[in-house]
């Protein structure tokens, strides 16, 4: 049996540019993907905080250091910059991979800054 999991989660990262003439895809900082383990031309969904846009592109290597989230092609139509979005990627994991799974997230703070990362999601509180 296999499960379709969260592989990789940028959390909140600011997006600073949106460019419609581009062939599409999103440019994220390679040092994240790098860290977060999406590779390039991986399959994303983004989910835009501050509209509620929800998208599916693929990534692509941004300038390593730049702090970069470009939206681009037609899915800049679904973001602008300075809007908050969640980038997500997931995976296929059998039951054996399933045992040691941990998946890689990184939290942003204002201006792009890497807060810090984790492998699990704190439980949700009533």
């Amino acid at each position: 049996m296999h499960a379709i999991m969260l592989k990789a989660k940028l959390h909140r990262a600011e997006v600073t540019h949106a460019v419609l003439d581009y062939e599409g895809s999103c440019a994220i900082d390679g040092e994240w993907l790098d860290l977060s383990g999406i590779r390039e031309y991986e399959q994303i969904q983004i989910y835009n905080v501050d509209n509620g846009e929800r998208f599916t592109t693929y990534a692509i290597s941004g300038e390593a250091g730049s702090r970069m989230i470009s939206v681009n092609g037609a899915a800049a139509h679904k973001a602008k910059v300075g809007d908050r979005v969640i980038i997500c990627a997931y995976a296929h994991y059998s039951e054996a991979e399933l045992l040691n799974f941990k998946p890689r997230m990184l939290y942003m703070a204002p201006g792009n800054e890497l807060s810090h990362t984790s492998n699990a999601i704190p439980v949700q509180v009533a």
